[in-house]
Order: C-alpha cells, then structure tokens, then sequence
C-alpha cells in the first residue's frame, strides 16, 4: 500500500473477476466510502478473466 501525495492511501490488487470483485467489496464495507472516500480509482480487465484494479482511500475517518 502506498501514499500518495494528496495524502491518499491507494492498493491495487491483480485477481481472477470474481476475487476481485470480491475483495472490492471488502474493502468498501471495511473503509466506508462515507467515512473514508474509499473508491475503485482504476480497474482493467488482463487475458486470462483476470483484473487489475487499485482501491483509493483515506488513512483514518477522522
């Protein structure tokens, strides 16, 4: 997981389509996107039913 600049913590993840969307939706129910900003910021679609995709959100929901 890095941070960027804009103080954003962002973690992508390469998983077959239904991992993926699986752990998307980990993430946006353990980081609300109310408190935390959480969103899917990039997501491409690789051979093999494979996707890469970067999940963005705030460090804290302070």
């Amino acid at each position: 997981m890095a941070r960027g600049a804009d103080g954003y913590l962002r973690q992508t993840f390469t998983l077959k389509r239904a991992d993926a969307r699986k752990q998307a939706e980990a993430m946006l129910k353990r980081y609300p996107k109310a408190a935390y900003g959480t969103v899917v910021e990039a997501w491409r679609e690789l051979p093999g039913d494979r996707i890469e995709f970067t999940m963005r959100r705030l460090p804290s929901a302070d």
